[in-house]
């Protein structure tokens, strides 16, 4: 069936679970990991996991908070490219692993990050990472779709 109307509105139908959604993302947003860092974050699982809603939410955040026209292009191939530095790229790549869990977390993607970030930070990394991959399959499940402009 491909009727998109006929998804369910989770934030209409049960609004308690989006509020819990939300606090995750208060939380996330006192975190001590840079704006930039965490809309590249979203930005990258967003690609990977197909969500046009939420790689047209993001990217429009992350280019109004300063973020260039040609990193954002080149973020599907960031390692191909020198435009992120080392801890951008440390974290790209625990993104991808984590996007990607079936494959698992290596211990050499999961050092390299862990030798860049405080403990802390690493900890809202991982987190801030989870709460895009669960925002990506509650936008892909329900068929969410961005807004023309």
């Amino acid at each position: 069936m491909n009727d998109k109307s006929k998804r369910v509105v989770i934030k209409e139908i049960d609004p308690e679970a989006y509020e819990a959604m939300y606090g995750f993302e208060k939380y996330l947003a006192k975190a001590d990991l840079e704006y930039s860092l965490k809309e590249l974050i979203k930005i990258r699982v967003s690609q990977i996991n197909g969500c046009a809603f939420c790689i047209n939410l993001h990217t429009k955040d992350a280019r109004a908070m300063g973020e260039t026209e040609q990193r954002i292009y080149a973020l599907s191939a960031w390692r191909e490219t020198p435009f992120f530095n080392e801890i951008e790229r440390a974290v790209l790549a625990l993104a991808e692993e984590i996007t990607c869990i079936h494959k698992g977390v290596s211990d050499e993607t999961y050092q390299n990050v862990a030798k860049l970030l405080q403990t802390k930070t690493l900890a809202q990394t991982i987190m801030a990472i989870i709460a895009i991959n669960a925002w990506n399959r509650i936008a892909i499940t329900t068929h969410m779709q961005p807004a023309l402009d």
